[in-house]
């Protein structure tokens, strides 16, 4: 069985989604736990594909090839998670501000915190402040994680956590922001949490927030 999930492992960050697919479903067909195989195959690889992310040993085309091939044993795992109401580490709301439409940072985060064992709301592109606060209000999360790939939509990011603010949600709320332009002077200037370089860093500062 501890051979099974280091091969499970191995094929996330080598991005070999049919494999990691298959040996989910052996895992499982086995007698295997969800939770054993989320926490002990799938969260560890992508772990393991942040850690070279940040330190230059993958790109970004690799990060989302392993990303997928995590989705593709997470897709097996997730309803027998949901039907034994398996605990979540926390639950984030993601988007990309109002007025940008780039996805990528934004997918990435989505994969890397699902992959990190979170409950991930993905709101999509040129989120609104009004569209945070509705969803922190239906979805009660840990997180808000948002992105901006330009200057120009940097300031959506301070309305945002204003508006929160305004709706009484921010007290119990942990903000993440990031993106190209995006910097932790920048982070300090607008009142977020923190401040991520990349899809990695967003889930190591992620864990840090939800143990205190």
């Amino acid at each position: 069985m501890a051979n099974l999930l280091e091969e499970i492992q191995e094929g996330v960050i080598n991005g070999q989604a049919p494999r990691v697919k298959e040996l989910t479903q052996t895992a499982l067909d086995q007698g295997m736990g969800p939770q054993t195989v989320l926490n002990e195959g799938l969260v560890p690889a992508m772990a393991v594909v942040g850690e070279k992310f940040q330190k230059g040993e993958f790109f970004i085309s690799e990060m989302m090839i392993s990303a997928r091939a995590m989705y593709s044993g997470l897709n097996l795992v997730k309803p027998l998670l949901l039907s034994q109401k398996a605990e979540s580490k926390g639950k984030a709301v993601v988007a990309t501000v109002q007025g940008d439409l780039h996805d990528i940072g934004k997918n990435l985060v989505c994969m890397m915190m699902e992959g990190g064992g979170y409950e991930v709301v993905d709101l999509g592109v040129n989120a609104t402040p009004d569209k945070f606060v509705a969803a922190v209000k239906e979805h009660r999360p840990d997180f808000v994680m948002m992105s901006a790939l330009l200057t120009t939509t940097m300031a959506n990011m301070g309305k945002t956590i204003q508006a929160l603010s305004d709706n009484g949600l921010r007290a119990n709320l942990k903000i993440g922001i990031g993106g190209a332009p995006v910097t932790q002077r920048f982070a300090d200037s607008i009142g977020a949490d923190f401040y991520a370089a990349d899809a990695g860093e967003a889930v190591t500062k992620a864990n840090m927030l939800i143990s205190k």
